[in-house]
């Protein structure tokens, strides 16, 4: 018996060892692999980002000439009515009751100009979910949500930039400022050349296009420009809110390539309030409405969550 004891425990001795060994190696192994670089950084990163024909960057989606949009999928249609109001969603980690604030942005994405409780927005949705290897129901629900989330953020140089890591900001001497008449209430501000130039183009068309933002010298004000590193962690340290959705502790804002527009607000609200009533509001103005469907024809993405906070996309995040 004592012979087979001790055979007993030098084959669980050997077992262990092995299993410590191949344990090792794994660890090694992540250790010196390299970082994957297709997982967008958010406030709450996913995981993983999965293979989309999407492109990185959103080219113009061609919209049906005479898109009807009382005709399509009206179950779905009346659905979706309620989801607006009712889904219980959480693509930017904290929990929300509807999408309303994601619709004119859905719309768009998809290549719709019908409202989101509509027929043919139903319709265009089933489209987009077969290329998205989704079940065609029409209808957003959680998994649409995730998967248009992955997609905005796909389109966000800083976010893919940022995967591990927090991009370096610019040199100051390579900024320009804001012109007086481009910044909300005068504030002085800094932004890269190229940033700029797009903005006022982009500004330009707005005000051509929509008489709503004509109309309106203060819509699609730059409030927040550049923002350093330094100065982003001394206001968190005033306002002790460094690493929520308010204020990220790494933001997009330090490239010099994002910039915050007043494209209104709820009666009463702060322009950048993060509140749900506030950001359903913005998301109904008319400047609002002109940036979901045209600021990619200028280079610029938004931040879905912020409806305010839009990024340029022509010049690379890194700059050194």
């Amino acid at each position: 018996m004592p012979k087979v004891r001790r055979a007993r425990r030098f084959r669980g001795l050997r077992l262990f060892l092995l299993a410590l060994a191949a344990l090792l190696v794994a660890f090694v192994w992540w250790l010196f692999s390299p970082p994957t670089q297709n997982a967008p950084t958010i406030s709450s990163p996913p995981a993983t980002l999965p293979a989309s024909p999407e492109p990185p960057t959103r080219a113009p989606k061609a919209v049906a000439a005479g898109e009807h949009c009382d005709l399509g999928m009206a179950d779905a249609a009346a659905r979706n009515r309620d989801g607006l109001q009712n889904l219980a969603i959480a693509p930017y980690r904290r929990t929300e009751t509807g999408w309303a604030a994601y619709g004119p942005l859905v719309a768009s994405t998809i290549g719709t100009r019908c409202s989101p409780g509509s027929p043919g927005f139903a319709s265009r949705l089933s489209a987009w979910q077969s290329v998205h290897s989704l079940p065609p129901t029409g209808v957003i629900g959680t998994s649409e949500m995730q998967a248009l989330m992955l997609v905005w953020q796909r389109e966000r140089p800083f976010a893919v930039a940022s995967v591990g890591r927090c991009p370096d900001p610019p040199a100051e001497s390579r900024l320009t400022t804001v012109p007086v008449a481009d910044a909300y209430g005068g504030k002085v501000m800094l932004i890269r050349p190229g940033a700029l130039a797009a903005y006022e183009r982009m500004l330009g068309a707005a005000r051509a296009e929509e008489p709503a933002v004509a109309a309106d010298p203060q819509l699609m004000k730059i409030f927040s420009a550049y923002r350093s590193p330094a100065a982003d962690a001394g206001r968190c340290a005033l306002e002790n809110n460094c690493q929520n959705l308010v204020r990220a502790a790494c933001s997009a804002h330090r490239t010099g390539l994002a910039m915050d527009l007043d494209l209104s607000s709820a009666p009463g609200a702060k322009i950048d309030a993060s509140d749900d009533a506030n950001r359903r509001a913005i998301v109904q103005g008319p400047a609002y409405l002109w940036m979901a469907a045209n600021a990619h024809r200028f280079g610029f993405v938004p931040y879905p969550f912020e409806p305010w906070h839009w990024e340029w996309t022509g010049e690379p995040v890194e700059t050194r």
